[in-house]
């Protein structure tokens, strides 16, 4: 098969030609409407986006009338249930394994009549009966073929569905659709898997499938992979390969399309040439969050009594050039209104404004909120037991650059959006020493910069690529970054209540699951000893102490303990 640029759909019976259309959405991260929960209002971002299932099913519609239905698959390539105020509510305020109440994200999908749905590593979030739950009111299967049974070494999802394409005065399509996971599960939601699934690598995997879809008449194949392209790993080389969706296309024959998801990147139409049979394989994968929805033909032809590609190709159509789909809209209405009204519910009062835009490269009185809040938590776990004693420093990172605790009254929404992640609080042992190797390994987030040189914030951080989310900040101690020292030279004046850290010293670190787990790749962090898992997610936890206090007042948390420095002189006053 080799790269052909898009044709026009033909469906011929006695010329022995026909295409098959495949639609592709990843990374839909709970967006249904083009609502922004956080903000309170429609969704927008500088490059004029627009998000959502509603958006996307207007997409699917215009597709489906060009293509013809009956010739068009729509798949996604995961992470659908969490992301958005919406998911959250649904698995933690209202969650459907209590209420039974039909999942937003089921009735939309369902709704557009999607085929099939590959598992992404954030459906395991919030453990497996919620994810069991959301699983049968779908009305298409969830595929996860690397996700297996840990006890019998069984599938523990389906690994793929073949599906039958009817066509004008010839015999059908089959389209095989196998789905694979990413293994970084097996470290990010440690907690909910251990002992009941394991994850095996993404090319081993689909070595073991596709001859077997291939043998049961797929004469199309396409795997729905969430995982990225870059051939890299964020946890090291523990697990099979993070981003490996290259790899796929390049080592297994028999592949002729790979909807990519996991990197929240957008590749309209990609060609990787397969090294064992020399055949072109394609690979597409839509923006995240609904924002783009991917277009794959197939032109087929028949050889021998059978269908062969003989050329792919690939396109991705833009959510912000069509209005939403009154039917989606309509069915999720009271839903996504129940959870507007729930997210601005106020619950305490600021005493002044706190904002994260500066949190990456300064002190803020909004990131120890969210250490202070961990510290009592964990400080309060230990109470009493063998480890009390011991001081409680705690980790933080800067996820969100638009965040801010308003002065005035402060509302769920407020704290969802300074903490957008469903991560559960750790309390785990480490020493001075490793706390020193800590900081200096979430220091490398600063580019080099030189005494006397200009420092501009918008271009010192994120050095090498490091999102804001893998630079950790400490509280409990004092320290220095000197950025310009070179990576693993920058943590200077470390100390504890006013005197150097003993290396020797034991102290109880206040994080989050996916750091313990290995997120990040931090050193010593994930096989420390584990002192506090009480599976409490640190956002209702900030929400808690909002309610118990009432206020919201720096004069009980802020305090400047770290500061960027060049030979001693601070970057910023």
């Amino acid at each position: 098969m080799a790269p052909a640029a898009a044709k026009p759909p033909h469906h011929g019976g006695k010329d022995q030609t026909t295409t098959v259309t495949v639609l592709g959405t990843s990374d839909l991260h709970g967006y249904i409407e083009n609502w922004d929960y956080f903000k309170n209002g429609e969704y927008d971002d500088a490059a004029s986006n627009d998000v959502g299932l509603a958006k996307i099913s207007t997409l699917v519609d215009t597709v489906r009338a060009d293509r013809g239905k009956a010739s068009t698959l729509l798949i996604d390539a995961g992470d659908t249930i969490q992301g958005t105020s919406l998911t959250d509510y649904f698995a933690n305020t209202e969650p459907i394994t209590e209420t039974g109440e039909i999942h937003p994200i089921a009735a939309a999908m369902n709704a557009m009549d999607y085929d099939a749905a590959a598992l992404g590593n954030h459906e395991f979030n919030y453990g497996l009966d919620l994810l069991r739950k959301f699983e049968s009111q779908l009305d298409f299967p969830l595929l996860g073929a690397n996700a297996v049974d840990a006890q019998s070494g069984k599938p523990a999802f389906t690994p793929y569905i073949i599906k039958t394409v009817k066509t004008k005065g010839n015999k059908p399509v089959k389209v095989g659709i196998l789905g694979l996971t990413n293994p970084g599960v097996a470290i990010w939601d440690k907690n909910n898997v251990d002992g009941k699934l394991t994850f095996p690598g993404i090319v081993e995997q689909a070595q073991k499938y596709v001859p077997k879809m291939k043998a049961r008449g797929a004469d199309v194949v396409v795997v729905s992979a969430h995982s990225g392209t870059s051939g890299t790993s964020s946890y090291g080389s523990e697990l099979p390969l993070e981003n490996a969706s290259t790899q796929l296309a390049e080592t297994v024959p028999g592949i002729d399309a790979v909807l990519v998801g996991h990197a929240h990147q957008e590749i309209p139409e990609r060609f990787v040439t397969n090294k064992t049979t020399g055949d072109q394989v394609l690979l597409t994968e839509p923006l995240n969050w609904g924002m783009r929805l991917s277009v794959m033909d197939f032109e087929l032809k028949k050889v021998r009594g059978q269908w062969d590609v003989t050329s792919a190709s690939a396109s991705l159509l833009n959510a912000n050039t069509v209005e939403a789909d009154p039917e989606i809209s309509e069915l999720v209405a009271e839903q996504h209104q129940r959870v507007i009204d729930y997210v601005n519910t106020p619950i305490g009062t600021a005493t002044e404004s706190m904002p994260a835009a500066e949190s990456r490269y300064r002190d803020t009185a909004v990131m120890d909120f969210v250490n202070s809040v961990q510290a009592q938590a964990v400080d309060r776990a230990l109470d009493g037991g063998p480890s009390a004693d011991l001081p409680v420093l705690s980790v933080v990172a800067p996820f969100s650059r638009t965040a801010e605790i308003p002065a005035g009254p402060v509302t769920i929404r407020d704290l969802a959006g300074l903490y957008v992640f469903p991560n559960t609080l750790f309390g785990v042992e480490m020493t001075g020493a490793q706390i020193k190797d800590y900081l200096e390994y979430s220091a490398k987030y600063f580019v080099q910069t030189a005494p006397g040189a200009a420092v501009d914030p918008a271009t010192l951080t994120n050095a090498d690529g490091t999102p804001d989310y893998n630079y950790d900040m400490m509280s409990g101690v004092d320290y220095d970054i000197d950025i310009s020292r070179p990576v693993g030279e920058r943590i200077v004046n470390l100390s504890f209540n006013g005197a150097p850290v003993d290396p020797a010293q034991r102290f109880a670190v206040a994080t989050n699951n996916y750091r313990q787990s290995g997120g990040g790749n931090f050193p010593h962090i994930s096989t420390a000893p584990v002192l506090v898992n009480q599976q409490m997610e640190i956002r209702q936890l900030l929400i808690d102490y909002v309610v118990a206090q009432g206020t919201v007042d720096p004069a009980d948390f802020a305090e400047n303990n770290w500061r960027l420095v060049r030979e001693g002189v601070p970057v910023f006053d």
